[in-house]
């Protein structure tokens, strides 16, 4: 059971169904098509949602293979934190036209940290595992 990895992946796929809407509205307000149709405001929503897109489904996959490991739940649920908070804080910085801001910087940050975090600790149980073996 994934109960961990489930909670954080509901969180984070409203928050992209949320990411989609903005997207559409604004394409319907702004009659734009494909593309940005060299409107700013487009161009940020769209970019908030595919770097959304990027790096969610690695994070989520790291999550729970790190859960299938068997890690401590105060280390799922940190990392869960870590990722949402950055995930929020970046988007927050792109849909506010905040592109070079201090909190795209810290969200990006946030986000990198808990895969990279995730990465090394799945790097120690699983080596662990296979030295048990």
């Amino acid at each position: 059971m994934y109960l961990v990895t489930a909670f954080y992946a509901g969180l984070l796929a409203l928050a992209y169904a949320t990411l989609s809407v903005l997207v559409i509205r604004t394409r319907h307000r702004r009659s734009i098509s494909l593309g940005h149709g060299d409107c700013a405001e487009m161009e940020h929503r769209m970019r908030a949602h595919g770097n959304f897109a990027e790096y969610i489904p690695l994070a989520l996959l790291l999550l729970g293979l790190l859960e299938a490991q068997r890690a401590p739940w105060w280390l799922l649920h940190g990392l869960g934190v870590t990722l949402l908070l950055g995930r929020v804080l970046h988007v927050s910085a792109f849909l506010r036209n905040q592109g070079r801001g201090n909190t795209r910087v810290a969200g990006m940050a946030l986000t990198l940290n808990s895969i990279c975090v995730s990465a090394l600790a799945l790097l120690y149980y699983a080596g662990a595992s296979m030295l048990r073996s």
